[in-house]
C-alpha cells in the first residue's frame, strides 16, 4: 500500500489558509507559554532575592552592638548607652536631653542619644 502525500500544488486557498492560521496560533500560544514561564521565574527569584536580603539585614541588626559598649563595664538598668559631647558641659546636656524627653512626652531611659554637640553662630 502506498501512501499518497498532497502536493502544494494540490492544496486549494482555503486550506493553506486554515494551515497558515493554524501554524501561527501555534507558534503564539507557545510564545505566550513561554514568557509567562519566564515571568514567573524571574518573580520566584526576586522574591527569593527580597527574602534573603531582608533576613541579612535583621541579622545585621541583631548582631550590631556599638563597639564601647561591648567593651565597657556593664550598663545600668533602663540606660541607653554612652553619649558623645562635643563642646557640651554635662549639666547642659542634661537639660538637653531632659527637655527632648519631655517635649516628646517620653520616659528619658526610652531614648538614646548618640552625641550632642553644641552649634556656634559661625556654622549656621
Amino acid at each position: 500500500m502506498a501512501m499518497v502525500f498532497p502536493i502544494a500544488s494540490d492544496t486549494g486557498i482555503g486550506e493553506a489558509a486554515v494551515t497558515a492560521v493554524f501554524g501561527y496560533a501555534v507558534v503564539f500560544v507557545g510564545l505566550v507559554i513561554l514568557m509567562a514561564l519566564i515571568s514567573a521565574v524571574g518573580a520566584f527569584f526576586k522574591a527569593k532575592d527580597r527574602k534573603a536580603a531582608a533576613a541579612a539585614a535583621a541579622a545585621k541588626a541583631e548582631n550590631t552592638v556599638p563597639a564601647e559598649a561591648s567593651s565597657a563595664a556593664p550598663l545600668a538598668p533602663g540606660s541607653a548607652g554612652h553619649v558623645k559631647l562635643f563642646d557640651v558641659p554635662d549639666k547642659e546636656a542634661a537639660m538637653v536631653m531632659a527637655v527632648v524627653a519631655h517635649k516628646m512626652q517620653k520616659p528619658l531611659n526610652e531614648l538614646r542619644f548618640i552625641s550632642i554637640k553644641e552649634v556656634k553662630n559661625d556654622e549656621i
